[in-house]
């Protein structure tokens, strides 16, 4: 027995034969080598719950992009996703409701990529500021894109430095007192000054990604609404927040919170020719 044990051309054919058995072993067993099919098996853990996630993902993506032509198509994805947005925005009645198209197309765009791209936890949510309107409309817009309603329509500020009755300057700059353009993912909430606010991650950097340094957040205000409108003709503005009716901000942010995706929309070309989640 011995002999065999030291005999190196032996105890290569002696691997040779266990090495299959091994792998195919799930425990590993308390051998030598054991730790090492332990840490093989947690990687593969790892790969598969990737791969699960991913193709949950995808799944939604999929389940959301459903349309009425079941066979084969020769038209280009850009094509493809242009005619689908506008059929959506057409079936949830958008227009009715003073939501632009190019607002919506965009909006819909960057939500697709950051559920690609795993960003998003709640996955059916997705809010639009469409600040090509005036501070006057309804111009925040909370859809449920599984079930193709618009939970919310509802007015939202801009910041103080951006303009007045229309933003038109835009900033990720701290103490800018502007709004900071592009997409969002809603996270947790407290309670500060403003009341219960939600905070938000900015996931374009040059853009929005200073949003945590500068406490942009999502609050309810006493300037925002029909009320402050009818004495004031305009919309009061924010240091920067998309802030929105007082009396309305529980149901919105309990809502949208925690991991959704919320689009802060602009026709600003600077931000629609960079943006690396609309060009990605």
């Amino acid at each position: 027995m011995r002999r065999i044990l030291f005999n190196p051309v032996c105890w290569c054919v002696v691997l040779a034969l266990v090495a299959p058995v091994n792998v195919l072993k799930a425990g590993g067993g308390s051998g030598p080598g054991g730790g090492h099919k332990h840490v093989v098996s947690a990687k593969a853990a790892a790969k598969a719950a990737a791969k699960i996630s991913r193709s949950q993902d995808l799944r939604n993506i999929s389940r959301l992009r459903e349309t009425n032509n079941n066979g084969p198509s020769a038209k280009t994805p850009v094509a493809s996703f242009a005619e689908e947005a506008a059929a959506l925005y057409e079936e949830i009645n958008l227009q009715e409701i003073g939501l632009t198209k190019k607002a919506f197309e965009y909006a819909l765009k960057g939500y697709y990529y950051m559920l690609e791209h795993h960003w998003l936890s709640k996955t059916n949510i997705l809010s639009i500021c469409d600040l090509s309107q005036s501070s006057r409309n309804k111009r925040l817009y909370v859809l449920d894109l599984e079930q193709k309603t618009v939970l919310v329509n509802t007015y939202v500020a801009h910041g103080r430095n951006s303009g007045m009755e229309y933003a038109r300057s835009f900033s990720n700059n701290p103490s800018s007192h502007k709004t900071s353009l592009g997409f969002y993912v809603t996270q947790d909430t407290y309670c500060g000054s403003n009341g219960l606010s939600l905070k938000m991650r900015g996931m374009e950097k040059g853009f929005n990604d200073r949003a945590g340094g500068r406490n942009i957040v999502v609050h309810g205000s006493e300037y925002v609404g029909p009320d402050f409108l009818q004495m004031n003709g305009v919309s009061g503005r924010s240091y920067g927040c998309p802030a929105i009716p007082a009396d309305e901000s529980q149901e919105i942010i309990d809502l949208i919170k925690e991991g959704s995706c919320l689009f802060i929309y602009h026709p600003t070309k600077r931000y629609i020719s960079r943006s690396k989640i609309l060009n990605g």
